[in-house]
């Protein structure tokens, strides 16, 4: 019976076939590793992912994380499945042999994990923070630090979070007022509080390790002046034993539509309920230098905005799945009209076809294009010369807002249209897809909004380094056009559209900064990078396509020609919805921006 968590088979494809991983064992990183430990860790994470992860799903939905005044209480499942998932020593897939870790590509432990993100969104999430945090500590903590927290998390013992958010400031986080008063002894303690903090309060693991942004008196305004710390739950002694509890609290839990197996915190630092060395204030352990903190954040931030991508794409490819499993065995109405002939599967109708049809272009385009992004982070860490780093670098740099934002978007689109499939039984509780909606409706806020992407994008990645990430990737797309080019026949005929949509895109782009209308031109930024994906969507799909009609195995097999259905799909029905948008953001529209509050 096939998964209806994952395509293994599309894994497979886009994995050797089209970014051919295998080739990384060629670098000194990865020289321990082949295919055959790839498909291992694939196989082993499916397995996980179907004994420990599905099963408590539905359950930790309806199931919540609850607090009784004391202690924050999560159903046993949660437990077990992470603690399955450490001892298959998959927590550090990705990180140096030296620290204990598996030093998988990046590529392949994120492929793998796709599969516990599809099966568990929410148990899956608390492991997902705890690899950003300790990745991030390994960077750019001490030895001191990484021997504390980074060896526990990995092991499973301690589990991580990031705090950022405050309620008064959101996500303008220049404005957060959390302090870090400093201590002879070379620690800091805390004072202040953050909101919406998943996976901060629970009993899962010996102990919390929170990465928290904080001021340091007599720093600089704004942003300049933000340090990160170190804020564990409890004390850790030299010897790596619990110590005392730190000042760290529950304020409350926040109650979501989806994604409610993970407990959401608010968390008050310094209130003086605990008094760890007998003063109050929340003990923290400066990261790096002061006043660099929300560089080193955004590594970890980065990485979880590449993770939500990767979630979104998870609900969507389950989801839709489900819908194509669903729409093959109910049967209801006829291709004639005579009520005489047996009823068909709804996946013989046109339109359940259409509906079917997006879903997969949706969701393995999704897939492609963050699993493309991670091998570019094998690549940068492995980048054989300084010059092939910094081309990596820009190429991920452009990306990673798109990554983040289109799968939120648009699997999200996919997930509603399985419920759509499923007609009335859709949006019942019998079926899962009900909550692979709500569990995916968040990732669009999750890691930074579809606004706060698009500014990242139009109001920085474009212009950098004189344009320089746009240029890189302008080259790959153009290297695409050429391969499609000179294959000819259809492959031809789709290059000839991304080079017009390309070119377009660059066009308009240009004559957006032309003006020097900034407030204009940031207006209809949301605009811009839905535009944008979609073109960089395109240029994945023909990459895809491309291989697909150079296959090795049977050119006419089911796979393969739904491989191509699929692009063809994508550039007839999604890719002309650039063109208006296009006209739009090239025409600086100020409809937005001369709205006033009074009108609405």
């Amino acid at each position: 019976m096939k998964s209806t968590l994952l395509s293994r088979r599309d894994l497979d494809f886009l994995l050797y076939e089209w970014l051919r991983v295998d080739e990384l064992t060629k670098r000194q990183r990865f020289a321990e590793h082949s295919r055959d430990t790839f498909d291992g860790v694939l196989d082993l994470s499916e397995e996980l992912a179907e004994k420990y992860f599905a099963p408590h799903n539905k359950k930790s939905d309806a199931n919540e994380p609850t607090f009784d005044g004391t202690r924050v209480v999560v159903i046993d499942e949660v437990r077990e499945a992470i603690e399955a998932f450490a001892q298959a020593d998959l927590i550090g897939a990705s990180m140096d042999e030296a620290l204990g870790g598996a030093q998988l590509p990046v590529c392949v432990a994120q492929a793998a994990f796709a599969y516990v993100s599809a099966a568990n969104v929410s148990t899956s999430g608390y492991l997902m923070l705890t690899i950003a945090n300790a990745n991030l500590i390994a960077k750019f903590g001490d030895d001191e630090q990484i021997d504390s927290f980074v060896k526990p998390m990995l092991a499973g013992r301690f589990s991580g979070t990031m705090a950022l958010s405050e309620t008064q400031a959101g996500s303008s986080l220049a404005d957060i007022v959390t302090r870090a008063e400093p201590r002879d002894d070379g620690s800091y303690r805390l004072f202040g509080s953050k909101m919406w903090i998943s996976g901060a309060e629970h009993e899962l693991t010996d102990n919390i390790v929170n990465l928290v942004l904080a001021k340091i008196p007599g720093g600089p305004a704004g942003t300049k002046g933000i340090s990160l710390f170190v804020v564990p739950k409890y004390l850790v002694g030299a010897d790596g034993s619990i110590g005392e509890r730190n000042d760290v609290t529950l304020a409350g839990l926040n109650h979501k539509m989806g994604q409610r197996g993970i407990s959401n915190t608010v968390l008050n630092f310094g209130e003086g309920v605990h008094t760890p060395n007998g003063e109050a204030g929340a003990v923290g352990y400066l990261v790096g230098e002061p006043h660099r903190g929300l560089m080193y954040m955004f590594h970890m931030m980065n990485e979880a905005r590449l993770a939500v991508g990767m979630g979104a794409v998870s609900l969507g490819y389950t989801g839709y799945l489900k819908s194509v499993e669903y729409a093959r065995i109910r049967a209801q109405g006829r291709l004639v009209k005579d009520s005489s002939t047996p009823q068909v599967p709804i996946v013989d109708h046109a339109d359940v076809k259409r509906m079917l049809l997006a879903q997969k272009s949706y969701v393995e385009g999704g897939l492609a294009l963050g699993l493309y992004c991670t091998k570019l982070i094998d690549l940068q860490r492995t980048a054989e010369s300084a010059e092939e780093a910094e081309h990596v670098t820009d190429l991920l740099d452009i990306l990673v807002p798109v990554a983040k934002s289109w799968p939120s978007q648009w699997c999200l689109e996919a997930n509603s249209l399985a419920i759509q499939v499923h007609g009335g039984y859709g949006y019942t509780r019998e079926y899962d897809v009900e909550q692979h909606y709500r569990d995916n409706r968040l990732n669009p806020i999750h890691e930074g909004t579809h606004g706060i992407q698009s500014l990242d994008l139009l109001g920085r990645k474009v212009t950098q380094r004189d344009g320089a990430s746009i240029a890189e990737l302008g080259r790959a797309v153009a290297a695409t056009i050429a391969q499609g080019t000179a294959a000819g026949g259809e492959a031809a005929e789709l290059a000839a559209l991304l080079d017009s949509s390309w070119q377009r895109l660059v066009e308009v782009t240009t004559a957006m900064f032309a003006t020097g209308d900034a407030e204009a031109t940031l207006a209809n930024s949301a605009i811009y990078l839905e535009a944008f994906g979609h073109v960089v969507m395109a240029w994945i799909w023909l990459e895809q396509f491309i291989v697909a009609e150079n296959a090795d195995e049977d050119f006419s097999s089911d796979f393969y020609s739904g491989k191509r259905q699929a692009a063809r799909y994508f550039f007839r029905y999604e890719l002309p919805r650039t063109a208006p948008q296009l006209d739009l953001l090239e025409a600086l529209d100020r409809t937005t921006l001369e709205m006033r509050s009074a009108w609405f």
